[in-house]
């Protein structure tokens, strides 16, 4: 079943690249008290994540949090070393969190798969967007198909704030 406006999101784990390692970051602890904008996408470096929808997020920060945003995070069914890798060359600096969802765990929960596996891709996610406060989910916006990026990007969840 696919996550709804009012739902809390599923309590999982997120890895992110550390110099150390990956290191767990727990779902209930990263949104609690906080407003975010979450988008999840179907991979890192693929055509119009990398053109339209994370370079979107980067320019509007000051946008988004002029509108009462606390973070913005970009999630996606890969391992923490390429989301680190892929925030390093989109420059994300402190204005995306990079969450990796290497196994899908949280992606299944709120029910965003899409099986990519034609496209040799395996298992990954539609590309949506999320308001979510204090984790409850505040509004979420899933696109027709993988390749738009109208709705979820940072332009299109700025004109529903």
């Amino acid at each position: 079943m696919t996550i709804k406006a009012g739902d809390h999101l599923p309590k999982v784990n997120f890895k992110k690249a550390t110099e150390s390692g990956g290191q767990d970051i727990n779902s209930g602890d990263f949104f609690k008290n906080k407003k975010t904008i979450l988008f999840g996408l179907p991979g890192a470096f693929t055509p119009v994540c990398s053109a339209k929808q994370l370079p979107g997020f980067i320019a509007n920060d000051a946008a988004l949090k002029a509108k009462g945003i606390d973070q913005v995070a970009c999630i996606s069914v890969n391992d923490a070393f390429v989301m680190q890798a892929w925030a390093k060359d989109q420059k994300t600096q402190d204005k995306v969190v990079m969450l990796a969802d290497g196994n899908a765990d949280f992606t299944k929960a709120v029910g965003l798969e899409l099986d990519a596996s034609g496209h040799g891709m395996g298992m990954r996610s539609q590309r949506y967007v999320m308001v979510v406060n204090d984790g409850i989910v505040e509004s979420v916006h899933v696109e027709p198909s993988v390749g738009s990026c109208e709705i979820s990007s940072a332009e299109g969840v700025l004109a529903t704030l």
